[in-house]
């Protein structure tokens, strides 16, 4: 990638920190603008998710069932020189506004413009935050940026990995004198709590959500499931001035005293307990002035003890007042959770047909692998979803509510819990195996509790794992046929609970984990960490001490597998149709390769596997004939080629339709636009050895 022209260097002073933009010449700036007829919006991309409903919809054909295989690669923009490494986890998707693409990129998170056309770089922007950034807890480039316009000013904005909020001229990447200080908002500063700002355990990698005039912010911790303190950071959602940075309301999604929810606290435990934020996407419709907050877990993703009760709003969608950031309505999907089964990602905001009115309804995907649908103006359900009774735990101090939701519509869509029938069976010796090998674990429905780790069983097996299910990129919506397409995956966690005398471990006296494992908490995403396990299906390996896999005696497993194939039965990633109008499950198909080690493991030699499908966290892109998604993970063809594919599947019923070739897996959701009469579909792709690649496709020979 070239950026021909560069011509100037400005250095900003920003809070604490100093910021760099580096611009071509500004006669080359405009010209991806003056396309003669000006673009009509449904041929952009403005926002992280198509629109502020998170639809991920266009309804764009030039690329069709008739034609996807003659995709080419229009251009591709690695990410290396961006930063002091290279990354691996690169999650963007881009916007598309006036022929120019705005993302997120590189391993210090700088904002870049590229020509739409050519992938050309027109300007960057970096704030370089010091010790602040190098504590971040989220160390990604990002999911992506968000545009805000007027109708004269252009504005493009983004959170730094150190968590601060910054507003850039969308034509030439030089912050806004008028926003914060030189164009910054010190996130960690107004937060109605003291933070130290290099070290507080706080950060964002998912967009600002711009509606209307207002900035809306979430907040993220250090990922994993043993937390370092009891008292950490509380995860507010604050909403800003887009044109001056002021802050204009706070909404404390851990109730303080007298406030709505603090009730549903015990013990006053509300007033040291932390996090509780919205490390996901949001959505938006200005026209009822909402925005949609899917909050976290409260500190202690597998242990509540100090967050004792129902604890609002954790695990809750909470929808506020764009403008006064007021509650108008909240549900509940985990009461006091202990699966790590946070909201992932945003609701699809959705206009459905329902007892023969049309009701303006939202769909929220989540990592249990049920879609809820609720009126989005009401928070009421669409369909009655009810409270049912749950097994209590056997962790020492431990809360458990008696009652989870669970919808009546529309049905999983993918594995909910474990038994006997959902193991794996390739042949029959693995099946016994599979069959011995649960003896050592407490497995049942969904909402079966984690339990005390202990030789003999080593915990509960549950399904989906923490992961999910669906994780950050969510679903999309196809507005013609009212149908929500989903990705999802079946990969089950161990959730075990041990005992903790170790207060450098955690402040927890109990902590997940396996008995006779070492307990470590995990640094922070993007950081430098080690592998994290259940991610894919293992390679073949005897457990330590010898023992065959099954064995009741000595360290179990170091992965829920069977001779190294994944202990459940595939697919082991799939995409699902749901019909909204209905309620029902249209479709669903296994999705992604069959992984290398499970297609040429030994045990399977000579069988006919169908596609297994592929673990992974990926988002779909619906197109007006089209469901769109790359795969999650390598494999090697025929030829021993290494790669992956980018795969359509006709959106009425879900027959594949053409797959086109990926040199890495997709990292982050697909996009798509028009200019100058051509298709593009773009693609954030990259893991393993490959590093983080921005890759364009479209048609040869269009005019």
């Amino acid at each position: 990638m070239s950026a021909p022209g560069l011509t100037r260097r400005h250095l900003l002073a920003g809070t604490a920190a100093s910021a760099l933009v580096l611009a071509i010449d500004p006669a080359a700036l405009a010209a991806p603008m003056q396309d003669a007829d000006a673009p009509p919006p449904d041929t952009e991309w403005r926002s992280y998710a198509a629109d502020k409903a998170n639809t991920r919809y266009s309804p764009l054909d030039q690329i069709n069932a008739d034609n996807f295989n003659d995709l080419e690669i229009a251009w591709s923009v690695k990410t290396d020189v961006f930063g002091a490494r290279k990354e691996y986890q690169f999650e963007p998707t881009p916007l598309l506004v006036k022929g120019r693409l705005f993302l997120p990129a590189g391993s210090r998170r700088d904002c870049v413009a590229l020509d739409a056309a050519t992938g050309e770089l027109l300007w960057m922007h970096r704030v370089d935050e010091g010790q602040r950034a190098l504590n971040s807890p989220r160390q990604l480039s990002g999911h992506g940026v968000s545009y805000w316009t007027d109708g004269t000013v252009e504005r493009i904005l983004y959170v730094t990995i150190g968590y601060q909020l910054v507003s850039l001229d969308a034509n030439t990447g030089i912050p806004d004198p008028d926003f914060g200080t030189n164009g910054i908002v010190d996130l960690k500063k107004d937060f109605d709590q003291e933070l130290d700002v290099d070290t507080a355990d706080v950060g964002l990698h998912a967009t600002p959500m711009v509606a209307r005039d207002t900035v809306v912010v979430g907040a993220a911790h250090t990922a994993g499931d043993v937390p370092a303190v009891r008292k950490n950071v509380k995860g507010y959602i604050r909403g800003f001035d887009v044109r001056t940075g002021k802050r204009k309301w706070i909404f404390h999604t851990i109730p303080r005293k007298g406030e709505y929810g603090y009730d549903t606290w015990l013990n006053g435990d509300a007033d040291e307990a932390g996090n509780a934020g919205a490390w996901a996407e949001m959505s938006a419709d200005e026209e009822l002035g909402l925005v949609y907050v899917p909050v976290e877990l409260p500190t202690g993703d597998e242990m509540g003890m100090f967050r004792r009760g129902n604890a609002l709003f954790g695990e809750s969608l909470v929808a506020l007042d764009l403008e006064t950031g007021k509650r108008r309505w909240h549900y509940q999907l985990v009461h006091h959770g202990l699966w790590d089964r946070d909201i992932p990602c945003a609701p699809i905001l959705c206009d459905i047909p329902v007892g023969g009115r049309t009701v303006k309804a939202l769909a929220q995907p989540t990592k249990q692998a049920f879609l809820y649908v609720l009126d989005r103006a009401t928070g009421k359900p669409i369909w009655p979803i009810v409270e049912r009774k749950v097994e209590r735990g056997d962790v020492p101090g431990e809360w458990y509510s008696p009652t989870q939701p669970v919808p009546s519509k529309p049905p999983a869509y993918d594995v909910q819990g474990v038994t006997e029938d959902d193991l794996i069976d390739f042949t029959p010796a693995l099946r016994a195996k599979a069959v011995e090998f649960v003896k050592s674990y407490k497995i049942g429905p969904l909402f079966t509790p984690p339990t005390v780790s202990k030789p003999g069983r080593w915990g509960t097996i549950s399904a989906p794992g923490v992961q999910g299910g669906t994780n950050w990129p969510g679903g999309c919506y196809d507005p013609e046929t009212h149908m929500v397409y989903v990705y999802s995956k079946t990969q089950p966690s161990l959730m075990g609970i041990v005992p903790n005398a170790d207060p450098k471990v955690s402040e927890f006296p109990q902590v997940h984990g396996v008995a006779g494992r070492e307990a470590r908490a995990l640094p922070a995403m993007g950081s430098t960490r080690p592998r994290m396990p259940n991610m894919e299906a293992p390679p073949a390996g005897a457990p330590a001490g010898g023992k065959p896999a099954g064995a009741s005696k000595g360290p179990p497993p170091g992965f829920l597998a069977v001779d190294g194939l994944p202990l459940l039965k595939p697919p082991y990633g799939r995409i699902t149709a749901i019909d909204l109008s209905k309620g029902d499950l249209a479709w669903q198909v296994a999705h992604g390769e069959t992984p290398d080690n499970v297609r040429n493991h030994p045990a399977l030699k000579g069988r006919k596997i169908p596609r297994t499908g592929r673990a992974g966290n990926l988002g779909p892109l619906v197109t007006k004939t089209l469901v769109i998604c790359g795969e999650a993970g390598f494999y090697t063809n025929e030829y021993g080629i290494r790669g992956a594919m980018l795969r359509a599947y006709d959106k009425a019923t879900g027959e594949e339709k053409g797959a086109v070739y990926m040199t890495a897996p997709q990292s982050g959701s697909p996009m798509t636009y028009r200019l100058k009469g051509r298709q593009y579909i773009v693609v954030a792709t990259g893991g393993g050895n490959a590093s983080a690649e921005l890759v364009a496709y479209r048609l040869p020979g269009v005019a």
